[in-house]
């Protein structure tokens, strides 16, 4: 087992990280930007390295100074948290030649797996069943000719994209062209590759994710399944498990499939199999090599420390379990708090917490690098917090997270915690019909 990681990200990925070594009995080395000298995982951390200026190109994204602290201080493995260089096969494949173990999958399923075109085609190769479509975009004309096949809407998807960029929905063929060129374009600025796909936009569909672990002895598990079908502009605000509306038959079929898509690349460490559901059938989305945001409802519902086995797993150790033995059990609901301004168009709200009250009570969690008297910097991603909820029931759980969200209290910014009080109270909410055309087709 390790005996000192560093933690290669900030805020509260960053605590939750550091929290999960402590109880391991791993020493920590945090690092940080000159504007999070106050960082709350700053002073949780056993050791912490400033690595430069605020901006992130400068500091959290600059693999030498990263791999400079972490062989300074004899870190044996390096946790990349999520976002930020987390599915960066570059970094992962540097950590390795300079000894470091990095804590998650190999550089090279990275790759794999971080091109969505190529990760479509290992999919369609492995009998997991993919959106119709078209693979990477060379010709225009072609990409017209099987729009028409597959109908309108489409939509055209960055190979390398995340973060809801390098997308655009086409809904006639005269806009086609002009949406590949803009998407490409965008990719290109953004990820360095404007290379972009095609595939039929499913309209009112669930987004549905697979947690999986896999070992490196070839073992694997699934931990279930999230519904993730809240989002705004491809973003994620309300998480939950299990997906209330998703038939058992089909969820045994989904896990299956996830199982093969982490056989068909190798895959070790924690993953997920992101697919869309239409109610009918499922198509595998992408797969994200990394920690999910979302992953404390897992945790809740599965009783499986996600974290701790990342770092086990990459110890070398085998899982400690088969699927026999994994139990879900009950409902566990997030939701994302963002430090932004709802009623002026969603607009990044920063600066100094004058009074912050956390909710608490038996199976409510709030993960978060906040603290009372901290200033929010204006340099990074704009959630704060997470408040997780656990419960025996579903509708048990939609109350608890109401009642968490209404004993929030974040003054000094501007937060969502109403937003998300707004969108539990919705019917479809209640009876978990709601797609990811939620937020389009209501009003807050």
């Amino acid at each position: 087992m390790f005996t000192k990681i560093l933690i290669a990200n900030r805020g509260e990925v960053a605590v939750r990280v550091i929290r999960a070594c402590k109880e391991m009995g791993i020493s920590t080395v945090a690092v940080f930007s000159e504007a999070d000298r106050d960082g709350l995982w700053v002073s949780l951390a056993d050791e912490a390295y400033c690595i430069g200026p605020a901006f992130l190109k400068d500091s959290y994204l600059n693999m030498t100074a990263l791999i400079d602290v972490a062989v300074a201080t004899g870190a044996q493995a390096v946790h990349p948290g999520y976002g930020l260089l987390s599915e960066n096969s570059r970094f992962a494949e540097l950590c390795s030649q300079c000894g470091i173990k990095f804590i998650g999958p190999n550089h090279k399923v990275i790759d794999a797996m971080g091109n969505k075109d190529e990760a479509r085609r290992t999919m369609k190769k492995a009998g997991v069943p993919v959106v119709p479509g078209m693979d990477a975009i060379t010709d225009v004309n072609a990409a017209l000719k099987v729009a028409k096949q597959i109908g309108y809407p489409v939509i055209v998807k960055a190979s390398a994209g995340g973060g809801g960029r390098g997308i655009r929905i086409v809904e006639k063929a005269e806009d086609l062209p002009k949406a590949i060129q803009i998407a490409s374009s965008e990719a290109a600025g953004a990820f360095g590759n404007g290379e972009v796909y095609l595939e039929k936009y499913l309209t009112h569909v669930k987004h549905v994710e697979v947690q999986l672990l896999c070992d490196e002895h070839g073992n694997i598990v699934t931990l279930g399944e999230r519904d993730c079908s809240i989002q705004r502009k491809n973003q994620k605000l309300i998480e939950e498990s299990p997906c209330s509306t998703l038939p058992e038959p089909t969820r045994k079929k989904m896990f299956a499939a996830a199982k093969k898509a982490a056989e068909a690349v190798g895959y070790t460490n924690a993953g997920t199999v992101e697919f869309l559901f239409d109610g009918k059938d499922f198509y595998f989305m992408e797969m994200n090599t990394r920690l999910q945001v979302e992953h404390p409802v897992t945790e809740y519902v599965s009783g499986v420390d996600l974290v701790k086995w990342q770092i086990r797993i990459a110890a070398g150790l085998p899982l400690g379990f088969t699927q026999d033995d994994v139990r879900l059990e009950g409902c566990a609901i997030e939701c994302r708090i963002n430090s932004e301004d709802v009623k002026n168009n969603f607009r990044p709200s920063c600066g100094k917490i004058t009074l912050l009250h956390i909710p608490g009570g038996p199976w409510v969690r709030f993960d978060t690098a906040i603290y009372q008297d901290y200033s929010i910097p204006p340099y990074y991603d704009s959630m704060i917090g997470k408040l997780i909820v656990y419960a025996r029931d579903r509708k048990e759980a939609i109350r608890k997270l109401n009642a968490a969200l209404c004993e929030l209290v974040v003054e000094g910014i501007n937060c969502n915690a109403e937003l998300g009080c707004d969108i539990l109270s919705e019917s479809e909410f209640g009876d978990g019909t709601y797609c990811t055309d939620f937020m389009q087709t209501h009003k807050f």
